[in-house]
Order: C-alpha cells, then sequence, then structure tokens
C-alpha cells in the first residue's frame, strides 16, 4: 500500500492526538526495553504538552487526517540541539514516517545552525538502536542513572 502523509509543526489542538501517540509509542517502547512502563513520557499530562508545545519545536505526522507520528527539538543555549518523544503510532512504522520525521529534524536542525544534536535512548532497543545509527547517530556515553542502561547519542553536522 502506498501512503502519503505530511509533517507540520504541532499546534495546540494536536494535544490529545499527540498525547495518544506518545502514550502508545512509549508504552511499547518500555515493553520493549524492560522498563516496566517507568519512564518520564509515560508521566506527561495533557498540560505538560501543552506547554512544550508552546516552548519547544514538535512536528507531527499526519496520514488521511490521522496524526501518526511525533517527535520534539528543542535548541539549547550550548548552540546543540535535544530530541526528544520520538513515537510514530505501531500500525504505522515502517512505512517511511519516522525517517520523514527525522529529515525535518535535520532541516530544522541545520537551519538553526546547530551542530550537534543529542538523544537519549534505551540500549536494549535493538531496533531503535540501529534505526538511530542508520540515521548517523553515534553512542558517546552509557548510564544507569534512570535505572537502566540509557544510551545518550550524538550527531554531528
Amino acid at each position: 500500500m502506498d501512503y502519503s502523509f505530511i509533517i507540520r509543526k504541532a499546534t495546540i489542538e494536536d494535544t490529545d492526538a499527540l498525547h495518544e501517540i506518545l502514550r502508545q509509542a512509549f508504552t511499547e517502547y518500555a515493553n520493549v526495553a524492560g522498563l516496566n512502563g517507568h519512564i518520564d513520557a509515560l508521566k506527561e499530562t495533557q498540560d505538560d504538552l501543552r506547554k512544550a508545545i508552546l516552548d519547544k519545536t514538535i512536528f507531527i505526522a499526519i496520514i488521511d487526517e490521522q496524526p501518526v507520528g511525533t517527535v520534539r527539538v528543542e535548541t539549547l543555549d550550548d548552540g546543540s540541539a535535544y530530541i526528544s518523544r520520538f513515537g510514530v503510532s505501531s500500525s504505522h512504522r515502517n512505512i517511511g514516517i519516522g525517517k520523514a520525521l527525522m529529515n525535518v529534524v535535520d532541516k530544522y536542525i541545520l537551519s538553526e545552525n546547530v551542530k550537534k544534536v543529542f538523544l537519549h535512548t534505551a540500549s536494549r532497543y535493538g531496533d531503535l538502536m540501529r534505526f538511530y545509527y542508520g540515521r548517523g547517530f553515534f553512542v558517546c556515553e552509557v548510564s544507569t542513572d534512570r535505572g537502566y542502561y540509557r544510551v545518550k547519542m550524538v550527531k554531528e553536522y
């Protein structure tokens, strides 16, 4: 099946849809990584999400008016950027949405003159680690500060 989708910046009106995408994606993330659901993304309320929409750059992917993916980017004071809350609904994976979201992030980061972008992920989530490696990220640090092996990855431009 051929899918066509759009990616745009999220608005306050997208709050409920973003909340559902993130709940689904991070519940699966926690299960695959063996985290028993104890991750910050699952504690984020809709009020938290509305504040993030106003304070950070959030992109949303949409197919047939249905939100199916999202990613958050924050430009930091040191000139780097941080990616978080990346998720694609399980029923819409492996059709290019994740890659397209990350391509939009790349363009955004370059437009902001950022030279490095960071993210964290659970090292036990092999598919996601491979995805990030395929997008040019590499591991720069490993920690257990959250009670599991968590890697900090970086991509340099």
